[in-house]
């Protein structure tokens, strides 16, 4: 009983990690920035499956009286485990102003692997409507 939790709990999840760094860091303090939690998740049994630096882009609302942060998009696959130690990371980094983990389903992971590839959705809602009434015809 106790082996068939132990496995549960190794099981991979897909999770998309968005982190945003203050602004006034250099390009290698980012870079940096970015490497440490990289390996933070692969040192933790995780497998980077993609990760995406946006740069710097305008906040909706000012954080800690900065209007602008650095972007930091990526997807891992990771035993659920990890988040915590992701979350204890970020809240002593002084360089995180804002940070959300996200599950990601099968349609997600879907979903991001062909907006990374550049492929547009062919099956709209208005497609898949008009498809529908031709099945029932």
């Amino acid at each position: 009983m106790a082996t068939e939790n132990n496995n549960q709990d190794q099981r991979l999840q897909s999770y998309e990690l968005m982190i945003i760094f203050t602004p006034v860091l250099a390009e290698e303090e980012y870079k940096n920035a970015q490497q440490k939690y990289t390996e933070l998740i692969t040192s933790n049994g995780g497998n980077i499956v993609a990760a995406e630096a946006m740069g710097l882009r305008n906040l909706a609302y000012p954080i800690a009286k900065k209007t602008t942060g650095l972007y930091w998009l990526t997807e891992f696959q990771a035993p659920s485990t990890l988040n915590h130690t992701l979350e204890i990371q970020m809240g002593r980094d002084e360089n995180v102003i804002r940070q959300m983990i996200t599950r990601l389903d099968k349609y997600a992971v879907e979903y991001n692997d062909r907006r990374r590839k550049g492929i547009k959705l062919e099956h709209t809602p208005k497609r898949a409507a008009a498809e529908a009434e031709e099945e029932n015809a």
